[in-house]
């Protein structure tokens, strides 16, 4: 099943979520080290390359999210009211962080004019760029927010698992894929 139910989540909307997930907890540990190498590392040059390029492609990534979100129903959430009004602010401010993240990204690796070469695939261009300490300025607001996201990352893992282990509810379940209400397998 390819498109979400409001009993579970279909194929695409599991796939985006994962391959988001995958590509933030790769992407942190990488900027941090990345920022770390000398001008004579062998990676000085190569893992700011595969930052950016793996950052473009999130990007995609997070505007298809978006985009299926709007185009499909949301599963009915499982928890109590404060609970899903809860998760639905997470929800909304992991969104809103990884938007603000990628931007300063972008406002970083354009500072000095030139685009962004993905994979040598194909490039960004640099729409903005020339304003004072951009790097610098993009830079700072980009390892805030850089923790700022992990933070809630580990803080909607924590909910996901308190749901699973405590709650004993399918919202776990229902993001691996794993889970088939008793509906659904009723009609299968």
């Amino acid at each position: 099943m390819l498109r979400n139910t409001p009993h579970r989540y279909g194929s695409v909307h599991i796939a985006l979520h994962w391959l988001t997930a995958a590509a933030v907890l790769f992407l942190f540990p990488l900027g941090l080290w990345m920022v770390e190498l000398d001008y004579y590392d062998s990676w000085y040059h190569r893992a700011p390359e595969l930052h950016k390029s793996l950052g473009i492609l999130l990007a995609a990534v997070v505007g298809l999210r978006l985009v299926w979100r709007w185009s499909n129903p949301h599963p009915r959430p499982l928890g109590t009211a404060l609970e899903n009004r809860l998760a639905t602010a997470a929800h909304w401010l992991l969104y809103l962080l990884l938007i603000a993240l990628l931007a300063s990204g972008y406002l970083i690796s354009t500072a000095e004019g030139h685009p962004i070469e993905v994979f040598g695939w194909f490039s960004v261009p640099a729409t903005l760029h020339g304003l004072p300490r951009q790097a610098d300025v993009a830079g700072e607001i980009h390892e805030f927010l850089a923790f700022a996201l992990i933070a809630l990352v580990a803080l909607h893992a924590g909910a996901a698992l308190k749901h699973h282990f405590i709650n004993r509810d399918r919202t776990l379940r229902r993001m691996l894929g794993a889970d088939r209400p008793v509906a659904d397998r009723n009609t299968n």
